[in-house]
């Protein structure tokens, strides 16, 4: 099996990007051996990982660094089935740059709301030039605690007709299960009957993002 590397980044901070990375990353782990990268400086995914009861660990091996990933990844591909980096929240220095450089799939989270989409588009530029050094490089927006009760809105919808990023079929829903799952350094694939419903909509992104 080949390797995969996701990046998953947003300049904004308040996503859910360590949110995604790590359910995603437990949803890997069901799939083969998974790391995750924890490349932001605030060191969110570590932590996430660090709250995991001992006769219950996190189910993907949790590796953080700082400054250029374009080697280390290179390196770390002939290790893991599935490596997914949590990159800090910005689109400068090289710990976004050598993950895009040496990624196969980047997710970029954002809420549901056209303005917090539009703040995308500069990520659209950064994502040109990666392209450029990295043609295999296929991006996607992933929708991020949409309302239980509503669909994505009329203008949620024009917006992102208008963002030259491509959107997941999957969008993820607000609930509670999520933050519940951080609190206990946990995944929603862990927490029984409560977590069934986040953890078919993972499945559901982790379906399209390899297909």
């Amino acid at each position: 099996m080949t390797s995969t590397v996701i990046a998953v980044v947003n300049q904004k901070g308040g996503t859910g990007k360590t949110t995604v990375t790590m359910n995603l990353a437990a949803g890997l782990a069901r799939r083969g051996r998974t790391l995750v990268v924890d490349g932001d400086p605030q060191g969110s995914a570590g932590q996430w990982a660090r709250m995991a009861p001992e006769d219950r660990p996190f189910p993907a091996s949790v590796f953080a660094v700082a400054g250029p990933l374009d080697r280390e990844l290179k390196a770390l591909r002939r290790d893991f089935d599935f490596i997914v980096v949590d990159c800090p929240p910005t689109l400068e220095g090289g710990t976004v740059a050598g993950a895009l450089a040496s990624s196969d799939r980047v997710l970029i989270p954002v809420l549901p709301s056209p303005m917090d989409l539009w703040g995308s588009v500069r990520m659209g530029r950064s994502l040109d030039e990666a392209k450029a050094a990295n043609p295999g490089l296929k991006p996607s927006i992933v929708v991020n605690q949409v309302e239980m009760r509503s669909a994505l809105s009329r203008a949620m919808k024009g917006a992102l007709m208008e963002i030259d990023i491509p959107a997941l079929g999957q969008h993820l829903r607000r609930r509670a299960i999520y933050r519940r799952a951080a609190l206990e350094g946990s995944s929603v694939y862990d927490l029984g009957k409560p977590g069934l419903a986040a953890a078919a909509e993972i499945d559901a992104i982790i379906d399209e993002v390899l297909a």
